[in-house]
């Protein structure tokens, strides 16, 4: 009951939808059947409670998250030491894949591909540089039949 009453909407669409298939809910552990007017009135009452206790859940973990980061603490996983992100730049640059750097150097490809978007990122060309792509105009359209 509990998974299915995360949200009163869905909640309440998902009873609409076994009523228009002329099927009754019965939930064993609860006592609740959906068919009697007293089993759907308690079904939604059970389906309020759930989706209010959910929201205590996140607005906790909000309140955590916040007092960790006014103490300073970091969140999220550790980085990799800067002697492997730089293994990790050499191999890029040789030309190895990212799943292949991650294997060798025994992290994550996730690592990997974000080491890899750092290095786009610097190399980026910064605002009003050169522009390398032609008009629209001056390019051969995609389907052209004439070849």
């Amino acid at each position: 009951m509990d998974r299915l009453g995360r949200s009163l909407q869905h909640l309440l669409s998902f009873l609409s939808e076994l009523k228009a298939k002329g099927i009754g809910l019965y939930l064993h552990q609860q006592g609740v059947d959906t068919s009697t007017p007293a089993g759907k009135a308690l079904f939604q009452m059970l389906g309020v409670f759930a989706e209010f206790e959910h929201a205590m859940i996140i607005d906790r973990v909000r309140a955590g998250l916040r007092r960790a980061r006014a103490q300073g603490k970091r969140l999220g996983r550790p980085r990799v030491s800067d002697q492997i992100e730089k293994a990790i730049r050499k191999e890029l640059a040789n030309g190895r894949g990212i799943h292949a750097t991650a294997q060798a150097l025994g992290v994550g490809a996730g690592t990997v591909q974000r080491v890899k978007a750092e290095i786009a990122s610097e190399n980026r060309i910064p605002e009003g540089g050169p522009k390398t792509l032609t008009s629209r105009t001056q390019r051969r359209p995609r389907n052209s039949r004439l070849g």
